[in-house]
């Protein structure tokens, strides 16, 4: 059976982004491959300033899959900061990476271009820590969004690398991107991200779940007009949710014209709220349960310990710790 591997930073709560881009396929691909999910906590250090705020978004973040559907009896589940071996692989990848190599890394390309010198190591150091989350657990495929193919095009060249130096080490492995999510448009039409505040949180409540959808950015088209769907941010959110006959009427809808933005947020309200309603309920019924959910997360962080620290055995030896 093919392994697969991928991992989510816990940077607030899930969103649509989230489980368009990432969560939904990694639940789905668990139930097919032997599956490796993580909180890449590590990672969340250097956005996340805050102790208390990483250890509540690392906790919901657990909740969220678990809510949404991952099997913790078919999914490896763990925490990327309770494994030193992530650390580890890290430094010895350190010692064989150029640093023009970093360089090319789109996040550092897009922190300099804002101007934000004052970037920590920790960022510009972000695809070899990627490369060592991955290599570890030697998966077949790693799921990932659109804008993560870079890093992972850099971890196979890292694999490459140390195997041409130190001898046949790590498998290589292939990116897997669904091409309808590979970018989930926010309410402003940029990729969907925390981090531009342009998200649809899919455990809001309702009252702000309906003020994030009906403050989607939209054109000025009047209510009377025929409306282009391919250009309309809501179109393209309810596509990745509906069936092929609800996108198709709601397609008719927007070409016919009489059909308002307005109406089609309040469709895709319902849409959301419908397609969620079995997560938010098993949400809340999960949340308190905290021993359940740090003992899913300790089982997990055991079955990784054991991949992880054979791969790390090898490649110390390989390079003559051992």
């Amino acid at each position: 059976m093919k392994r697969i591997l991928s991992g989510v930073q816990p940077s607030g709560r899930a969103h649509l982004g989230n489980y368009l881009g990432a969560i939904r396929q990694h639940i789905e691909m668990a139930e097919k491959f032997e599956a490796y999910l993580f909180i890449a906590d590590l990672h969340a250090l250097t956005t996340t300033k805050d102790p208390q705020l990483m250890r509540e978004q690392t906790y919901d973040l657990a909740v969220s899959y678990l809510a949404l559907g991952l099997n913790p009896e078919h999914t490896v589940f763990f925490k990327q900061s309770d494994l030193s071996e992530h650390a580890e692989l890290c430094w010895i990848f350190d010692c064989i990476v150029k640093m023009p190599f970093l360089e090319r890394a789109h996040a550092w390309k897009d922190a300099q271009a804002k101007g934000k010198k004052e970037t920590s190591v920790g960022l510009f150091n972000y695809p070899i820590l990627q490369a060592a989350d991955i290599l570890l657990y030697q998966p077949d495929l790693v799921p990932v969004g659109q804008d993560q193919k870079q890093h992972i095009e850099m971890t196979r060249d890292i694999a490459i690398t140390f195997n041409n130096t130190f001898g046949e080490t790590f498998k290589i492995p292939e990116p897997h991107i669904k091409k309808e999510v590979a970018v989930v448009p926010g309410t402003d039409g940029q990729k969907m991200s925390k981090s531009y505040g342009n998200t649809i949180e899919i455990f809001a409540d309702e009252k702000e779940l309906k003020k994030q959808v009906m403050g989607i950015v939209t054109s000025s088209v009047p209510l009377e007009d025929p409306k282009d769907p391919k250009s309309c941010n809501v179109f393209q959110l309810y596509k990745l949710l509906g069936t092929d006959k609800e996108v198709k009427d709601l397609e008719d809808k927007y070409l016919k014209g009489g059909f308002g933005y307005g109406d089609a947020k309040k469709t895709l309200l319902a849409k959301i709220l419908d397609h969620f309603s079995q997560a938010q309920e098993k949400y809340q019924e999960l949340y308190p349960k905290k021993d359940y959910v740090y003992g899913v997360i300790e089982e997990g962080n055991k079955k990784a310990k054991i991949m992880a620290s054979k791969t790390l055995e090898e490649v110390k030896k390989k390079v003559g710790y051992k």
